[in-house]
């Protein structure tokens, strides 16, 4: 026995010393069973790393594949932009961010399946008994399941909205709930600015239908009232000259992407008569286009002495024009002979006198 065992067995008379064959015996066993079961142990480590070693190559292949692919649609944007095509398409950084948004969610979406499917396998390797454990999993993914279905709405939404290329940032979009022009759009919440400058958060899963104001082309359309009277040639030929002279000054050269056209009278009234006015612009600049077209039309229908009528008649007032409108018509009670006269008469009281 050692000196320090021996001072701790006099120390504490309760303790019994051990002594050199049971320590003997002790490191015997001990040695035994890591012997016994160190091929379990280099059995299992193996297959641990073999697993980490297929999870972690698989997901690097997975997410590389992922990547070619959103540089070859980023390329593919890249070469249809400047033609004639790519002018009626969204251009190529909407495209790029678009791609990289994509890409960046199946990254994480295939991380997630492996590594899961890596770690659930890893627990199989310790003998850890799975179907509990997933028992609980179920129960509680639908727990949350029914308990964020909303957000689970709001997220599938925004990733459809996504893949189909929707809308952007920099769009007009009349979402329904909202309209103006979007400043952000995530996976779970899309943000528009409105017209009076207000910012709209609108939930993705909320967004019903959209309509998308900036993709394309737009058109405008201005109404020309005129009298009845007037020469409709020389009308057609003003506003086909304004719309000529517009067309060729700056920025409406770019906004017009096509002729301005008099498509004819859309309604022939008695005092007047409405000529309808087109043109195809560029997205987002129908507004512009619209109130130039109507300045310039009316300074040109004025120079060439054509009167522009319109607005809301003035209120008639039919008491004045029928003076016998606020008459009542003639009762038969009025004439003190007639069957309704005497029937309305009152009877005379009796002569109690008499």
């Amino acid at each position: 026995m050692s000196w320090s065992a021996a001072s701790r067995a006099a120390d504490d008379p309760t303790q019994v010393p051990v002594t050199l064959d049971e320590a003997a015996e002790k490191a015997t066993n001990a040695a035994g069973w890591v012997e016994q079961n160190w091929s379990t142990w280099l059995n299992t480590g193996l297959k641990i790393l073999l697993i980490l070693v297929v999870a972690f190559t698989l997901r690097m292949l997975v997410r590389k594949a992922l990547t070619k692919l959103i540089d070859r649609m980023n390329r593919s944007a890249q070469a249809v932009e400047g033609t004639a095509l790519g002018g009626l398409l969204v251009n190529a950084e909407r495209r790029r961010q678009r791609s990289e948004a994509i890409g960046s969610v199946l990254r994480s979406v295939a991380s997630f399946l492996i590594l899961g499917t890596a770690g659930l396998m890893i627990l199989g390797a310790f003998k850890i008994d799975l179907a509990p454990l997933l028992a609980s999993a179920g129960v509680a993914g639908v727990a949350i399941g029914f308990g964020a279905r909303n957000l689970v709405t709001d997220f599938l939404s925004g990733v459809f909205m996504i893949l189909e290329d929707q809308y952007g940032v920099g769009d007009s979009v009349d979402a329904g709930v909202a309209s103006g022009e979007v400043i952000e759009v995530g996976l779970r919440v899309t943000k528009l600015r409105g017209i009076d400058g207000e910012i709209w958060y609108v939930r993705n899963g909320e967004i019903k239908r959209i309509g998308n104001l900036s993709q394309g082309w737009a058109t405008a359309g201005v109404d020309v009232t005129v009298r009845p009277t007037e020469d409709l040639d020389r009308v057609r030929e003003v506003i086909l000259e304004a719309a000529e002279t517009m067309s060729k000054e700056e920025p409406w050269n770019e906004r017009l992407w096509g002729p301005v056209e008099v498509l004819g009278l859309t309604e022939v009234l008695l005092d007047s008569m409405t000529v309808r006015v087109s043109a195809k612009t560029m997205p987002g600049k129908k507004l512009g286009v619209e109130r130039e077209l109507r300045w310039r039309i009316k300074r040109a229908l004025d120079a060439a002495g054509i009167r522009i009528v319109g607005g809301v008649p003035a209120p008639v007032d039919e008491s004045a024009a029928d003076p016998t409108a606020g008459m009542a018509a003639p009762s038969a009670f009025a004439s003190p002979a007639s069957p309704q006269s005497a029937a309305a008469t009152p009877l005379p009281k009796p002569d109690l006198n008499k």
